[in-house]
């Protein structure tokens, strides 16, 4: 009678030389690689669906930037010169090839009006604001962040984390631009402290114009507070209710030794994900934020870019956002798999 040996289900199959295939012997490098294929053929998605849906705005950029009054004959020409007369999936593979050799186009708003205008010297100044904004507005967030969270996670269900739970709330239900309009009033229209507008001059340097940064970040810091301190203060409230902390109190370890050395290393996973989670948030938010202060970052250049129907510049400045989001994300991940040996371990 015969009797076959079975392998756990656990096991790593064996290659014919005997030897675990890479993945499970390189289970975390493994995992990298496919959290980067699987970011990369995201940003490649999410290019497509920006394509795609440029497609079926109303109008088209010949029409839009010559104008009505331009003639079917013109309108014929500048289609053909910049190749809206083929099919839509070989422009968008044209695209994708160039911007593989780091080669971002001329935009096409200028190519209509005969001018060749390169994208990268449109985005590249506007990027440069942005990231100094969000950059800002991150400096100040994580001190304040953990700060309140702290505060109100301790403090649970007491006078202090009533009210400042209760305006944080307050301030997460209301969209960027009211917040914006209304710190617009206090500190322009009554106090007169801060200019309205944030339009740093050409070719400046953003931090050089910290008066003209004040509003946008602060309308940033603000939104972000509102939603940074009530998960920071979940997260201190779930850590506080363990049973190594409880031990540690009743041990009657003084609170500001009990938040270093239990809360705070306990709390690193989820701090550095809502972090990351902000950092995110910025992406989108600093775009409605600098709409309102004509602040000349990433947000008002593909405003711009949509109102003229500059394809290009749309498509380029939404696959480098796509990517921005995907690398937080990734690296966000990265550091949660250094600080939290569990997380190492189950990979």
């Amino acid at each position: 009678m015969s009797t076959t040996q079975l392998t756990p289900p656990s096991a790593a199959p064996e290659t014919p030389a005997g030897r675990r295939p890479l993945r499970y012997r390189y289970p975390l490098g493994a995992m990298i690689v496919r959290r980067i294929l699987a970011g990369i053929a995201t940003v490649f998605a999410a290019s497509a669906l920006v394509y795609a849906a440029i497609l079926v705005l109303p109008g088209d950029v010949a029409t839009v930037v010559l104008g009505r009054n331009a003639t079917p004959e013109r309108i014929a020409e500048v289609e053909a010169q910049l190749n809206l007369d083929t099919p839509v999936w070989e422009r968008y593979f044209q695209f994708l090839g160039d911007l593989f050799t780091g080669n971002l186009g001329y935009s096409t708003a200028g190519l209509v009006q005969g001018v060749q205008i390169p994208v990268a010297d449109v985005i590249g100044p506007a990027f440069a604001n942005s990231a100094t904004l969000a950059a800002v507005t991150m400096v100040l967030f994580v001190p304040l962040a953990l700060g309140l969270g702290l505060l109100t996670g301790v403090r649970a269900y007491k006078p202090t984390d009533h009210v400042v739970s209760m305006t944080s709330l307050a301030i997460s239900a209301l969209p960027e631009f009211l917040v914006a309009s209304a710190l617009i009033t206090i500190f322009f229209s009554w106090l007169g402290w801060l200019p309205p507008i944030s339009a740093i001059p050409a070719g400046d340097v953003a931090l050089s114009h910290p008066d003209l940064m004040a509003l946008p970040v602060l309308t940033l810091l603000t939104v972000s507070l509102a939603f940074g301190s009530r998960m920071l203060r979940a997260t201190v409230i779930e850590v506080m209710a363990q049973d190594y902390v409880t031990m540690a109190r009743l041990s009657g370890f003084p609170a500001r030794e009990v938040l270093r050395k239990y809360v705070l290393p306990n709390s690193m996973v989820s701090t550095v994900q809502i972090f990351a989670q902000q950092l995110q948030y910025l992406i989108g938010g600093i775009i409605v934020v600098e709409a309102v202060f004509n602040y000349p970052g990433i947000g008002s250049t593909l405003v711009r870019a949509i109102a003229v129907r500059d394809t290009q510049e749309i498509v380029v400045i939404a696959t480098i956002l796509a990517a921005t989001y995907i690398v937080i994300n990734l690296v966000a991940d990265l550091i949660c798999i250094v600080l939290d040996p569990k997380i190492r371990t189950a990979v």
